[in-house]
């Protein structure tokens, strides 16, 4: 290993440092990968575990094709953060958890205007975005479950600062008298019933570029992305409706995409599968609702290594049917609600709660350790969760 990215197979690589341990179940997904029709590179995260058919934290780099099934059926999950007027002093997580109430449930009419009177810009984004399906051929039905945040990893979280690391943090996201809240969540059905479409047409066969299905697909992606980051906007909005607060969206990324760029002179397509892309000043990667969640800075001319793609986070360390069984030996869960490092934790879905688990994740500090080892990244701040609302355990 040099720099902490090592190969594992010809045109694969694994960006880790020696103490993060890595499933070899995960590497074997990525290696098999390496021989679709046209794939020219994989490299597979610090977060790099398996999923089902492909490995979830890795990017893969085609030529000529392109493969939907890498993108999966999240299109443009991803992170965004919000700078808030929330004051850290005299923090009363009963009061915010009360405020915060059900985010389940779909936006009504009634709170649509509401949020139009906070966030004035979001109409106009709504408009575009169901523009843009219906454009597709895509279902206007799916924009009924924009505004809510699914099950799954996905979350919205308070948190505060914990500790500027580097001067260039940017000002707004390092301020320890305020809140800053960052939202996880994605296309929802949407993406969904986009990839089914697929493979019912296709199978996990390929695409081939500027090809009419391609082309399809692309719009119909494009859509879902633009849904995605709809949808992670609409999530905050509630929130700050509710608390009576205002905020600003200083940073916004999507880990699940298929895009056209070049690396090492080749044009061709990135696939990143619960990978970040090393695009803008800074970048939140977040840790488990037990742990720190960490703003980097990408590394100028390093994004060549790792296909432009940083972790998404913590990466599972545990299978999901498996947390339960573990988790209740060790009694490590006798009060769900409250987090390991003093946050509030509402997740009233007594499986998810086991499979959320801090524990059922690898030491975030690990990945982080592991991405500027490799020189890809700088941390800028670490920040501490507050409040993280996964699920009332009601509609969705």
């Amino acid at each position: 290993m040099v720099n902490n990215i090592s190969t594992v197979a010809e045109r694969a690589t694994v960006i880790a440092s020696p103490r993060l341990w890595l499933e070899g179940a995960a590497i074997q997904q990525l290696i098999k990968t390496t021989q679709l029709p046209g794939m020219v590179r994989a490299v597979g995260m610090p977060d790099l575990h398996p999923g089902r058919g492909y490995p979830v934290g890795a990017a893969f780099f085609s030529a000529g094709h392109f493969y939907p099934a890498l993108v999966g059926n999240d299109i443009g999950c991803g992170v965004s953060v919000w700078s808030t007027d929330l004051p850290t002093a005299k923090i009363k997580l009963d009061k915010l958890d009360r405020q915060i109430g059900n985010l389940d449930g779909v936006v009504d009419d009634a709170e649509h205007a509401r949020i139009a009177d906070a966030f004035p810009a979001i109409a106009a984004q709504r408009d575009a975005v169901e523009a843009a399906l219906a454009a597709a051929g895509l279902d206007t039905r799916h924009m009924r479950s924009a505004g809510t945040i699914g099950r799954g990893n996905h979350f919205a979280e308070l948190q505060r600062v914990e500790r500027v690391v580097d001067g260039d943090a940017p000002a707004a996201l390092a301020d320890p008298k305020r809140l800053n809240l960052v939202v996880h969540s994605g296309s929802r059905g949407l993406g969904e019933s986009i990839l089914r479409e697929h493979v019912d047409a296709f199978g996990h066969a390929g695409l081939a570029e500027g090809s009419p299905a391609a082309q399809a697909y692309l719009a119909r992606h494009a859509a879902a992305v633009a849904f995605a980051e709809l949808n992670r906007c609409l999530i905050a909005a509630r929130i700050c409706v509710r608390l009576g607060a205002s905020a600003v969206r200083e940073l916004d990324v999507n880990h699940n995409t298929v895009t056209f760029e070049s690396f090492d002179g080749t044009a061709g397509w990135t696939h990143r599968k619960g990978a970040t892309p090393m695009a803008g000043a800074a970048i939140l990667i977040p840790g488990s609702r037990d742990a720190l969640s960490y703003l980097v800075a990408p590394v100028a001319g390093a994004a060549a290594a790792s296909l432009g793609s940083l972790a998404h986070g913590a990466g599972r360390k545990w299978q999901r049917a498996d947390c339960r069984g573990r988790l209740e030996k060790t009694g490590m869960l006798k009060d769900p609600a409250k987090g390991a490092l003093g946050s509030r934790v509402i997740c009233r879905d007594k499986e998810l709660v086991f499979e959320e688990a801090g524990a059922a994740y690898k030491p975030i500090d690990t990945v982080i350790d592991s991405l500027a080892g490799a020189g890809l990244v700088r941390v800028l701040a670490e920040y501490r969760p507050v409040l993280t609302y996964k699920t009332r355990g009601e509609c969705c």
